[in-house]
């Protein structure tokens, strides 16, 4: 598959930089140890399907969904915008078999792979403080693809109409909201009704929710919305970054 041929070009770039890679493994992990544990020791719990958990195993699958979130959507914007505009790679590589459409895919399955690199270390913090309450915590790190997926593709697809650097503080405004208030750190439920509504529309709420219930073993109904929710958002966006690739490359 041509795709990967822009992936491994990805991997030997990364090689070179692994302290880059490294940032954005450590920053959920300090969360969790400062907030998770540091605040925690001040929180009783909150209430998961009816039965109470510590502090720490509530924000840690918050932490886990971010860390696949911010893996993919570093190159799925910034990486992707430099390689577009500035690197023009993209020319370069429409002169040899590679299709836009290898493009997108390759783009999202480096970002999937990132993401899926933080998560796993991400997960095996977590199993090893004994924050994972469910043998279906073995199914988060699925999860955390998926949630890869969402953003990967939709980020793309955004970056595809930006123009400039200083378009990006879009995405700082998008995501630090996001991170915050997504079921986080508490639960949506103390918000009014209104605001609850608009973030459990929000991907990293649905990742949120999907990775919490699997560590702790609490799957309903709305595990499986959550798990199309994010499925359907990044074959949307991939497919929409595909056809925009094609626009700016080929006419």
């Amino acid at each position: 598959m041509n795709a990967w041929r822009l992936v491994y070009r990805n991997m030997l770039l990364y090689r070179r930089t692994k302290l880059v890679f490294l940032t954005g493994f450590l920053e959920p992990v300090l969360y969790l140890f400062s907030i998770g544990l540091g605040v925690g020791s001040l929180i009783s719990g909150f209430s998961v399907d009816g039965r109470t958990i510590g502090y720490a195993a509530f924000v840690a699958p918050a932490m886990l969904a971010s860390s696949a979130m911010n893996g993919a959507i570093l190159d799925a914007t910034y990486g992707v915008f430099f390689r577009l505009k500035y690197d023009k790679l993209y020319d370069a590589v429409l002169a040899t078999p590679l299709t836009t459409g290898d493009v997108a895919t390759g783009e999202t399955l480096w970002s999937l792979i990132r993401g899926g690199i933080y998560s796993a270390a991400f997960l095996a913090v977590m199993t090893a403080m004994g924050l994972v309450e469910s043998w279906w915590g073995l199914a988060a790190l699925p999860a955390t693809l998926l949630i890869g997926f969402a953003f990967a593709g939709l980020g793309m697809w955004l970056t595809t109409y930006m123009t400039s650097w200083q378009d990006f503080e879009i995405v700082t405004l998008a995501l630090m909201p996001m991170t915050l208030f997504s079921g986080t750190f508490f639960p949506v439920t103390t918000l009014a009704a209104p605001l609850r509504w608009a973030i459990e529309v929000t991907p990293l709420y649905r990742g949120v929710a999907l990775c919490r219930e699997l560590t702790t073993g609490s799957l309903t109904v709305a595990s499986l919305v959550s798990v199309l929710y994010l499925g359907v958002l990044g074959a949307v966006g991939m497919a929409a970054a595909r056809r925009r690739l094609s626009v700016l490359l080929l006419t």
